[in-house]
């Protein structure tokens, strides 16, 4: 991670308030090289399809119940895709906690890229916009892990890119009583009237130069989908609204990058918080970790390397708990 990236996550967590301290030997930016299991599994859903997930879990875990991070790929990613490119199984390891990346549903043409249905998007997934229960899929999961884990309920969280993200946002407005925090990179809510039947804390990350989901909303020169996006600025706002938070966020730049401004909503409802990281000159990729390969890196761009994604949204959703 580069000086400019560790001071982003050093000023985040300042404003979060905890970092919350691996509880064993990490690196110094919170991770381990992953040695824990990850084992491939699957279940039958409510609208009657089979489908697959994949749980990650450390060889050690500390007493006691644990948080559980849902962790949802973006449009024609997998679970696999994203957990190799997010780096969460060695924040995972580092700081005591499971991980289980799901498996959207696969496209017609390739059944491997797989989409979500968050609403109004993507794909096969929300044709006919209930075409496919990913909702029930992602309360089903979450309960054949507490199953066979010890999980605290109230740190049941969920992450997400892009079309991840936006079906992290779904979970967040229609499955609250489980998902108590929610962070995402380039996502939007594309769900009618969000009313969730909880708080739950909210951190957005969103790049000024997203050509797949901008900033401001509409169809980007590069999306896939080709769809009208609702505004991302626009969606945390109503986030902050649902959460009963202030009407006015609090504003500061990163003072170690100017880049990066904070806008955070506090205090809202129940002790939750929402919170907008806007990174300048970011485009749609996940922030801080390298492409996969040349393709996503020309349908998406090279990644903004000064901030870590998968760093930052876990210092956040392990310093909201739902109270």
């Amino acid at each position: 991670m580069s000086s400019r990236a560790v001071g982003v996550v050093v000023a985040v967590l300042l404003v979060v308030g905890a970092a919350g301290c691996a509880w064993h030997r990490s690196d110094g930016d919170g991770t381990v090289t992953p040695t824990g299991r990850t084992t491939d599994e699957s279940v039958t859903t409510p609208d009657g399809r089979t489908r697959t997930y994949h749980v990650h879990v450390p060889d050690t875990l500390p007493p006691g119940a644990v948080p559980l991070l849902v962790a949802l790929h973006g449009g024609t990613g997998s679970g696999p895709q994203f957990e190799r490119t997010s780096g969460f199984d060695g924040i995972a390891d580092a700081q005591g906690f499971i991980v289980v990346y799901p498996d959207g549903v696969g496209t017609k043409v390739l059944p491997d890229n797989r989409v979500w249905n968050g609403g109004a998007c993507c794909g096969v997934a929300q044709e006919g916009r209930d075409d496919v229960d990913d909702v029930g899929f992602i309360a089903t999961v979450v309960d054949r892990v507490e199953a066979g884990h010890a999980i605290d309920p109230a740190r049941v969280v969920a992450t997400g890119h892009s079309n991840g993200a936006i079906m992290a946002y779904r979970l967040a407005c229609e499955l609250a009583d489980t998902i108590t925090a929610i962070g995402v990179q380039a996502g939007t809510v594309e769900v009618d009237g969000c009313r969730p039947s909880r708080p739950v804390s909210v951190l957005a990350i969103h790049g000024t130069a997203d050509e797949n989901i901008p900033i401001d909303g509409g169809t980007g020169s590069h999306s896939l989908s080709r769809t009208d996006f609702v505004s991302p600025r626009a969606s945390v706002a109503a986030m902050a609204r649902a959460d009963g938070c202030p009407d006015d966020a609090d504003r500061a730049t990163d003072p170690h990058n100017p880049d990066v401004v904070v806008a955070t909503w506090s205090p809202c409802t129940g002790g939750s918080e929402v919170r907008w990281i806007e990174v300048a000159g970011a485009n749609h990729a996940w922030m801080g970790h390298p492409a996969t390969s040349g393709l996503s890196e020309e349908v998406v761009g090279e990644p903004y390397p000064d901030l870590d994604a998968s760093v930052v949204i876990w210092a956040f959703l392990e310093a909201h708990p739902r109270r």
